[in-house]
């Protein structure tokens, strides 16, 4: 599979859903395959909240592979022998798109709070800056889960002619309370810690030791993507063999399992781009700048995939399930698909077998 990592540079103002600017910005992206003649071939993908560019393939010393490695490339579900695939990291981002601690053109220092807010629809609009500057006005499909899936929706009514399959997964049509209140425990978990400092933090800061409001707030992250069957199953009762059960932190297995996960974290992602992408999934609504929900579903001319989880307790599957019984209403083309899982909300990264043929029959 051929990778290719570019970055490209937009010196045209960015003009944002709150009524800010954002000038100059970059968007990082990598590419899996070959786009032919006519650019027909082209899929975007898109990610979730702690998600990158890096979808697919292994760098060059690398131990993990991208984040959706098992459903693209050559032979997958996301065939890159016979598709083209950009996979972009969205503004506000801290993995080579603009974002909170990138430098202010302007001040040449980093933009700290001064970033302005961004919302999906923010996200997507960059993303098509990008697609225009590439030369790309049509494509194949548009594949998210979680963030992403909000992503693939918000372009499949803001631009219906864009795409001609939406595919979104384990994803809403407008973030519930639910969902906002566990963010809330990662926010304020990383506001409140010291070495936060309101924002005036040196970039290389939580490099060794990480954030520990990250941390903590990526442990009710952590909850809530998975399921009680899932850890049950992951984990059941059992305790860290050396440490003792009546000691005060002694722990079981689930909780080293956060401990780690969670450490590691927060050592990689900036706590300040956490906050501004936690705010931009909590203020999402596919909604907001039309009249109603079934307004803005109305304009949708792709065909809608609609895949949610069983277990799924972050995005109900009855949010998706609601999505498609409005198409159903307005006899637009779309499927749905609720996936039996015990999982929880990560299913759609981890349990790729029990979706991946549906994925190839859209694509066929």
């Amino acid at each position: 599979m051929k990778i290719e990592t570019k970055t490209a540079h937009f010196s045209s103002p960015l003009y944002l859903e709150s009524g800010r600017i954002l000038e100059p910005y970059e968007i990082i992206y990598e590419t899996y395959g070959t786009i032919n003649a006519d650019k027909s071939n082209v899929i975007l993908i898109c990610h979730a909240l702690s998600g990158s560019h890096h979808a697919s393939g292994l760098y060059e010393n690398d131990r993990k592979a991208g984040w959706w490695d098992g459903l693209i490339g050559d032979g997958k579900a996301i065939d890159t022998t016979r598709y083209f695939v950009i996979s972009t990291n969205v503004i506000g981002s801290c993995f080579g798109s603009t974002g909170p601690m990138s430098d202010n053109y302007y001040t040449q220092e980093p933009y700290r709070l001064k970033f302005p807010v961004v919302t999906i629809k923010d996200m997507v609009h960059a993303q098509m800056q990008l697609l225009s500057q590439l030369g790309i006005y049509h494509l194949k499909a548009i594949i998210g889960g979680s963030m992403g899936g909000m992503q693939s929706l918000q372009f499949a009514v803001d631009y219906p002619n864009l795409a001609d399959e939406i595919i979104s997964l384990a994803s809403t049509y407008a973030t519930r309370p639910w969902t906002i209140g566990f963010n809330k425990v990662a926010i304020e978990a990383i506001r409140r810690d010291p070495r936060f400092n309101h924002g005036n933090y040196q970039k290389d800061t939580f490099v060794e030791d990480g954030c520990d409001g990250i941390a903590i707030g990526r442990i009710a992250g952590h909850i809530s993507y998975l399921s009680p069957d899932s850890m049950d199953d992951k984990f059941g009762r059992n305790y860290v063999s050396n440490d003792g059960l009546f000691e005060l932190f002694g722990r079981y297995e689930v909780e080293r399992y956060m401990e780690y996960n969670t450490n590691n974290f927060s050592k990689i992602f900036d706590p300040l781009s956490y906050l501004y992408i936690v705010k931009a999934i909590n203020t999402f609504n596919l909604s907001r700048g039309y009249d109603s929900l079934h307004d803005a579903i109305s304009r949708i001319k792709a065909r809608v995939h609609l895949i949610s989880f069983s277990s799924d307790y972050l995005f109900f599957p009855s949010e998706m399930e609601h999505i498609a019984n409005m198409m159903k209403r307005n006899n637009q083309p779309h499927t749905y698909l609720e996936v039996d899982s015990n999982y929880g909300h990560d299913a759609f990264l981890v349990e790729l077998d029990k979706f991946e043929e549906n994925i190839k029959d859209v694509l066929k």
